[in-house]
């Protein structure tokens, strides 16, 4: 998306009062994907209904329904961001990673010191 672009749709939606859930580089706001679950949901208006009144294309209204099915008030962590449960899993797989070279190495050393 081209910056001049974002900067028509936040001032196109600042009209229409929803300028509050946009963040500044025009994407969806983690408020506004919690506000249009909610409402699926809860008030069981249709995904149909959302799209439009707010401008989203129903898939991605649907991916957001599937993420707070299965990540709860964990969903939609944004651009960038492991949920903890992944941060940990990487972490460790890092560090079996650095203790597999470091092993291979004392392996090496070990031969090395024993054929001398």
């Amino acid at each position: 998306m081209v910056y001049g672009s974002c900067v028509a749709i936040k001032k196109s939606r600042a009209r229409l009062g929803e300028f509050e859930a946009l963040n500044t580089y025009g994407s969806n706001s983690r408020t506004l994907k919690f506000k249009i679950v909610r409402l699926y949901n809860e008030d069981g208006i249709s995904i149909k209904a959302l799209s439009e009144k707010y401008g989203i294309a129903q898939q991605t209204i649907y991916g957001w329904c599937a993420q707070y099915r299965e990540y709860g008030k964990d969903a939609f962590v944004g651009c960038g961001k492991r949920r903890k449960e992944n941060a940990k899993i990487r972490r460790l797989q890092e560090e079996n990673e650095r203790l597999r070279k470091e092993n291979e190495k004392l392996k090496e050393e070990n031969e090395r010191l024993q054929n001398a």
